[in-house]
């Protein structure tokens, strides 16, 4: 069965192992630590394709920021993605074809394919973790936009100004439900500014009614977040994936996002394809473009 090699970059680390045309790893995922300039980001992936590239058809790359539509390219940054980065020349690594997509495209795409969302035309993943990722599918097809770009996680919650996103805009979506969002929301209500999501995680499984307020909050948040995607895209199902993702109560959640919306009931799902979507996502979307 023909295999890609699929490249998954990440803040801190590099994923990249060969995937199938099923979405299987069937090889040993390798572990690169994540350098610091764009320079040294581009040699390592040119060192990782290289020892692979006879034994793939492609290779595929799950990465941060957005993508445009022919799947070549970075075109607008993030915060996570050091300077020059946008200007890589994604096709100049190997030889053989590369594919490139945005990392929560990727990631819904797994899901659809192989995950919760299988079956379901009609969907919304988002990625909870230290920001907020999304990719929606509408009737079976990535929605991308007019430059690719489309399913980033800044609309406005609210006009106060309050909490400042890594956007550069105020009271972003992503600035509310990520993890992030979820400290400066217990930073809030306990005037602690050393607390962390772990230790609200923590004080949430020991009963701490304080750090249950918070909890509480935080996910009120994302349901008001979802209300307005579910209203916007009418979707069969919502999945939540990212490592903030597996403390959200998804009953609850679908509950009172049913109870709000104005369209057809939803549902909230966690995510299923696992640790490693993005590059299962990556693979899979760029065997249906090669």
């Amino acid at each position: 069965m023909k295999k890609a090699l699929s490249i998954d970059i990440g803040g801190t680390k590099i994923y990249a192992a060969h995937v199938n045309k099923t979405g299987e790893i069937v090889s040993d995922i390798e572990k690169h630590h994540t350098p610091k300039t764009s320079e040294e980001i581009i040699e390592k992936l040119k060192e990782i394709i290289s020892n692979h590239e006879n034994k793939v058809e492609f290779s595929a790359i799950s990465t941060a920021g957005g993508v445009n539509k022919e799947n070549t390219k970075v075109i607008c940054s993030t915060a996570n993605l050091p300077f020059g980065y946008p200007k890589t020349n994604f096709n100049s690594l190997s030889n053989k074809p590369v594919f490139v997509e945005n990392d929560a495209n990727c990631a819904a795409w797994a899901e659809y394919k192989i995950g919760s969302a299988k079956g379901y035309d009609n969907n919304i993943t988002l990625t909870l973790g230290t920001g907020v990722g999304g990719g929606i599918i509408v009737d079976g097809k990535l929605l991308k936009g007019k430059s690719g770009v489309a399913g980033e996680m800044h609309f406005k919650m609210s006009m106060d100004k309050k909490r400042k996103c890594t956007c550069g805009a105020y009271d972003c979506f992503e600035i509310y439900a990520s993890g992030n969002g979820l400290r400066i929301t217990g930073i809030e209500l306990t005037g602690n500014k050393d607390i962390t999501t772990y230790d609200i995680i923590e004080g949430v499984d020991k009963g701490d009614n304080t750090m249950l307020r918070v909890y509480n909050i935080w996910q009120n948040y994302i349901i008001a977040g979802l209300v307005g995607l579910a209203d916007i895209f009418d979707p069969d199902c919502i999945v939540l994936s990212g490592s903030m993702g597996k403390f959200c109560d998804v009953e609850y959640m679908q509950e009172l996002v049913n109870d709000d919306i104005v369209t057809l009931p939803t549902k909230i799902l966690h995510a299923t394809s696992g640790n490693y979507a993005g590059m299962i996502g990556a693979a899979l979307l760029g065997f249906e473009k090669f």
